[in-house]
């Protein structure tokens, strides 16, 4: 298969990516968006003419970049909802809410190497709770809001730690083995890669399709829990609107569409890889494998009990 490339790279920012194209009677949705690569996701989009909800855990920040975004662009209409990831009935909520077709998905929110194993309500571990159950289940939630647009696109935000862990399917949550901070967070950012594969495969049909991507190393909130640095050299870390590009590039880009189930960096496909390299870059052949990705959806879909009518799975 050949691999998909662009005319972007390494510095492009979301910005340069959006030039040109216009989202106008568009609705997009991103999660954490009140700051880091989420909300320069949401400011560009809403640059381009998109109607952005800014969904998020956090009222008073998303209101303020709410109001911020509202002066900066003239065309589009911002909302800002409520969020919680972890919270199945805040997820329910959001949901249920929702009026109307939806054309992007940014599944952008997460947490990252939580230092001690820490449970969601039902008991699953922290960082797969929330960086992919959570939005499994919002993803699932506004299956028919994607099916209406006809042409619906789901972006995950993954990362090269996906390279660190494959999902552990015998013990998920940790329960039998040792906590580790990095193992869990790169088990979940694999989860978010196998979601797009199997996402790819049972939607296609209505018009879905999803795709994952690495944002690059940035300075952003997510980095709380590791002393708030970044511990890769400054020649390979982005700016958080260079971060936002692959992201832009995986919603909007033409030359995407209809292409689901694939994995980017740098606005560019990667390379599968057989073992980590050293430099962490490319996707590892378990994060891609649509046997593992079969075995998660339906775990997921047990987990978070939402059944889907058979003409949806």
């Amino acid at each position: 298969m050949t691999l998909i490339k662009s005319i972007y790279g390494f510095r492009s920012t979301a910005l340069e990516v959006i030039e040109g194209i216009e989202l106008s009677g568009k609705k997009a949705i991103v999660t954490g968006a009140a700051s880091g690569i989420g909300l320069e996701t949401a400011r560009t989009l809403a640059i381009a003419g998109a109607d952005v909800t800014l969904a998020v855990r956090n009222l008073e920040a998303g209101k303020k970049i709410a109001s911020e975004l509202i002066t900066e662009t003239a065309k589009a209409k911002i909302e800002v909802v409520y969020l919680d990831l972890i919270n199945q009935d805040s997820i329910k909520h959001f949901v249920e809410s929702w009026k109307g077709p939806l054309h992007i998905l940014i599944n952008n929110a997460g947490v990252m190497a939580l230092p001690e194993r820490q449970q969601s309500p039902e008991g699953w571990e922290m960082q797969f709770a929330s960086n992919h159950l959570g939005h499994f289940a919002l993803s699932i939630g506004l299956h028919d809001a994607l099916a209406a647009a006809g042409n619906a696109r789901i972006v995950v935000v993954s990362s090269a730690a996906h390279l660190l862990s494959p999902v552990v399917f015998d013990d998920i949550q940790f329960d039998f083995r040792a906590y580790e901070p990095w193992a869990a967070y790169g088990q979940s950012k694999t989860a978010n890669i196998l979601f797009s594969v199997a996402v790819s495969k049972h939607w296609a049909k209505d018009g879905i399709v999803a795709n994952a991507l690495n944002p690059g190393a940035i300075a952003t909130n997510l980095q709380r829990h590791v002393g708030g640095k970044l511990k890769t050299p400054p020649e390979f870390q982005k700016t958080p609107q260079q971060g936002a590009a692959t992201s832009v590039f995986l919603a909007t880009s033409p030359i995407l569409e209809g292409v689901g189930g694939r994995y980017f960096e740098d606005c560019n496909e990667a390379m599968t890889v057989q073992r980590r390299p050293d430099n962490y870059q490319g996707v590892a052949s378990y994060a891609l494998d649509p046997s593992n990705a079969e075995r998660l959806w339906a775990i997921s879909l047990k987990l978070v009990s939402r059944e889907m009518p058979a003409s949806q799975v």
